[in-house]
């Protein structure tokens, strides 16, 4: 997932202006391409968690470490498991966490604390080359719905999602469950 940044907003209810995907559990949308805000995402498949995976330089990021917790929607990873694919209408929640030390069990353990912000990656035909990235903002003030990321702000995580991962634009490296599903399948990409 990309977190390139974070802004502010909010935008009034919804109700019955969002458009439903072809699956149950894939991306809503307001006026065509706005994601809806999936919360039941902490109810969907998790993929993998990680700390301090950041674009910073070593030592460069000041306050505490961060937690990014990766979550799909549970019928693009039943299909990931059968063909080593990610079918259309997939979206993948990036939850970035704070971490904390006060009340560890030991000096050196941290363990995750408040939501800090929340961002998507969508695989759907509807985008030009098949995939968005969102950005529903940080904590306390996340938005309802947000609009795909664009120039500036969408270049690094397109960059970084062709380069640097296993599978199409996704982290499989780093989600043991579909790894092997993936070399079963043959998907990965060479250096895999």
């Amino acid at each position: 997932m990309c977190a390139a940044g974070l802004a502010a907003g909010s935008v009034g209810s919804l109700a019955g202006l969002a458009q439903e995907s072809g699956s149950a559990d894939g991306p809503r949308y307001v006026n065509a391409t706005d994601l809806v805000r999936p919360d039941d995402y902490r109810q969907w498949t998790f993929l993998s968690s990680s700390l301090d995976m950041t674009y910073d330089a070593p030592g460069a990021r000041s306050g505490p470490s961060l937690f990014q917790n990766v979550f799909v929607n549970p019928s693009s990873y039943r299909a990931f498991l059968e063909n080593g694919r990610w079918p259309d209408e997939t979206i993948f929640v990036l939850e970035i966490r704070a971490s904390s030390r006060e009340g560890a069990i030991n000096d050196a353990g941290q363990f995750q604390a408040d939501l800090v912000a929340l961002e998507a990656e969508v695989k759907d035909d509807r985008f030009a080359d098949g995939w968005a990235f969102y950005d529903f903002g940080a904590a306390g003030s996340l938005r309802e719905t947000a609009e795909p990321l664009s120039g500036d702000r969408v270049a690094p995580c397109i960059a970084c999602h062709t380069e640097h991962t296993a599978v199409e634009r996704t982290f499989v490296q780093f989600y043991p469950t579909l790894l092997e599903a993936a070399r079963r399948a043959g998907t990965l990409k060479p250096g895999f």
